[in-house]
């Protein structure tokens, strides 16, 4: 990761921890605007939409980070929130599936070897 990349996902960390969520959003966006395969950022981008109601925006967020990196745990159990916020049930509940299997120890996606 750059150092500009650094920095600015650090003050939105920040602006996210005095909950200054549109300021946070908007540093979360040029994160992922620098780095359009940043993962964390993607993920943080996701629940600080989700945080500000912004749903539909959140769940394109949550999709990518989940894209990104599709064993994550934490990535799925935010899409499945986001999806039930959004009142999109089935999509929740597939969200829930494959963050129950990583949570097993499976994956959702195998490693290419």
């Amino acid at each position: 990761m750059s150092a500009e990349l650094e920095d600015l996902f650090d003050d939105a960390n920040g602006d996210l921890a005095i909950g200054d969520l549109e300021s946070a959003v908007e540093k979360y966006r040029r994160c992922v605007e620098v780095d359009p395969d940043f993962f964390d950022g993607w993920h943080a981008l996701a629940m600080a939409l989700m945080k500000t109601d912004r749903i539909k925006e959140a769940i394109g967020a949550g999709l990518k980070a989940t894209t990104l990196e599709p064993n994550d745990l934490l990535a799925w159990t935010a899409l499945s929130q986001m999806y039930v916020q959004d009142g999109q049930i089935g999509e929740a509940e597939d969200a829930k599936a494959n963050a129950r299997i990583l949570s097993l120890g499976g994956k959702v996606v195998k490693d290419v070897t």
